[in-house]
C-alpha cells in the first residue's frame, strides 16, 4: 500500500475515533468560557486540520505562514462513481463564512453553515460542546 494509501486509512480511522466519542448538541452560553489555547490543542494535536487545511512545501513540510488557510487535499479519491468528493480544503483560520453557533454545530453535528454535511473526506467530527466552542474560539481568533 502507498503513502497516499495510509493517510486515507490513517484520516479515517482518525474520524472514527472521533464519533466514538460524541454526545449529544448542546447549545454554549456566549460566556461559555471556551479556551482558544485548548481549540488549539485539538486544532493541531487532536482532529489535525493542519493536515488538510494547511498547504505544505516540495519537502512535505507544512508552510507556517499560510496555516490553515487552505491546500489542496492530499488525499486521493476513491474509485467510486458518483462519489461527490473534495479536491481542497477551505482556508478555517477565522473560519469564514461561519458564525460561533454555525462553527459548534459543524463540528458536534456534521452540518455546514449551508446546511448540508461537508464533502469527504472531511470528516463528520461530532465533538462534545466544550472541545468545539474551543476549536471554534481558536479559529476565530486566527482573524
Amino acid at each position: 500500500m502507498g503513502k497516499k494509501g495510509i493517510v486515507f486509512i490513517f484520516l479515517f480511522s482518525l474520524a472514527a475515533l472521533v464519533v466514538i466519542g460524541q454526545e449529544p448538541y448542546q447549545a454554549l452560553s456566549a460566556d461559555s468560557g471556551a479556551s482558544p489555547e485548548r481549540g488549539k490543542y485539538i486544532v493541531e494535536r487532536v482532529a489535525m486540520c493542519v493536515e488538510c487545511h494547511t498547504p505544505r512545501d516540495d519537502n512535505g513540510r507544512i508552510i507556517r505562514t499560510k496555516y490553515l488557510l487552505g491546500a489542496p487535499v492530499p488525499v486521493k479519491a476513491p474509485p467510486f462513481p458518483n462519489m461527490k468528493w473534495a479536491i481542497k480544503a477551505p482556508a478555517i483560520a477565522g473560519l469564514p463564512g461561519y458564525t460561533r453557533e454555525e462553527g459548534i454545530r459543524l463540528l458536534t453535528r456534521g452540518i455546514t453553515a449551508s446546511g448540508r454535511v461537508p464533502d469527504p473526506p472531511m470528516p463528520a467530527f461530532r465533538l462534545n460542546s466544550t472541545d468545539a466552542a474551543a476549536v471554534v474560539a481558536y479559529l476565530k481568533s486566527l482573524q
